[in-house]
């Protein structure tokens, strides 16, 4: 077993206004961006860096475009020029150090742009995957599935800004044993419009979520990326595999368990008292916890192996130890192994 720490790094890097409080205003959210983002491509050597209002600023197609913070850092990296070495200078002479080392070349450049905002800017190469269509797959094919409790600073779970977008859902009554444990289902996904990151699913099988949105405990953990290339979408097929894949193994572990419990709740150990105390010792039970067991199933009238089981794990509660309680616990559990 592991522990997952994406949602809990998402979690404190993620400023108020990047949390949504549901799957649904996130993906509202997100198609409002694709509503109202166009492309806009250039020629590097027709775009035309300036300084304006101490900010640098960009000029395309007759207009003066905005660089937020990620498209500031795409035109430094397409300029060939550092950073940190372009914030030092003062906007006048960042602007013309840009116009002097754009490429030449006639291989153009793919703008996104939100009103007279850029918000990325990328080669021929890139293919753009919309946070907007991830999360119709995630709606459509993890209908159940929801955010954890709120992180210890309010945080969601569910986050989008102007450079990524990530989500983290489980699904609280998924709760069934694997290996005589209790886990419940649940994913992180995420993408970028812009080229932050890939797009990419972690789906896993949890015990625990605390509220640094740290994951305790995880089994069968299954990665899944793709770089925004011109097969990005078929990354959605994918994505909707393992989403279909982790609902369809928590279907049958419930579906298994719910037979177990309703054989459990007809099937009989004995016919008679000692014929079930018998039974009980043979299978490790003490024979005073299986003679207490039995006077509380007597009440329901048959010595069903649910209500013997039942009532022998009211009585564990009450073991002062907990290495013992523990021991007796698996030992009760195991009766079910009777009816699997």
């Amino acid at each position: 077993m592991v522990q997952l720490n994406r949602a809990h790094n998402e979690l404190f890097r993620r400023s108020p206004d990047e949390r949504f409080a549901s799957l649904q205003e996130l993906s509202d959210f997100c198609h409002n961006e694709q509503r109202v983002s166009a492309d806009c491509w250039q020629i590097p050597r027709a775009m035309k860096p300036r300084s304006s209002a101490g900010l640098v600023t960009v000029m395309a197609d007759e207009q003066e475009l905005q660089l937020n913070d990620w498209s500031f850092t795409q035109l430094c990296r397409l300029s060939g020029i550092s950073k940190d070495t372009i914030n030092r200078l003062s906007p006048d002479t960042a602007s013309l150090a840009m116009q002097e080392t754009l490429p030449s070349s006639d291989r153009p450049i793919q703008l996104l742009t939100t009103g007279q905002s850029v918000r990325s800017l990328h080669g021929v190469s890139y293919t753009r995957l919309w946070n907007s269509d991830l999360l119709d797959v995630v709606s459509e094919f993890a209908s159940d599935f929801q955010p954890p409790q709120a992180g210890c600073n309010d945080a969601t779970g569910l986050y989008a800004g102007e450079q990524d977008l990530f989500a983290f859902l489980i699904d609280p009554t998924g709760w069934t044993e694997i290996e005589d444990q209790a886990f419940a289902p649940g994913f992180f996904v995420w993408n970028s419009e812009v080229g932050r990151r890939s797009l990419g699913i972690q789906t896993f099988w949890f015990q625990a979520v605390c509220q640094n949105h740290i994951v305790w405990d995880a089994v069968e953990v299954v990665d899944f990326t793709r770089k925004h290339t011109a097969n990005v979408h078929d990354g959605l097929n994918e994505i909707r595999r393992h989403i279909e894949t982790l609902v369809q193994k928590r279907d049958e572990r419930r579906d298994g368990f719910a037979r177990v419990m309703s054989r459990a709740m007809q099937e009989t150990l004995g016919s008679d008292g000692d014929s079930v105390i018998r039974e009980l010792t043979k299978n490790g039970i003490p024979r005073g916890l299986a003679a207490k067991a039995m006077e509380i199933a007597r009440q329901q009238g048959r010595f069903t192996i649910y209500s013997l089981v039942d009532a022998m794990t009211r009585l564990t509660q009450q073991v002062k130890y907990i290495g013992d309680r523990t021991e007796s616990d698996h030992k009760v559990a195991a009766l079910l192994s009777l009816v699997a």
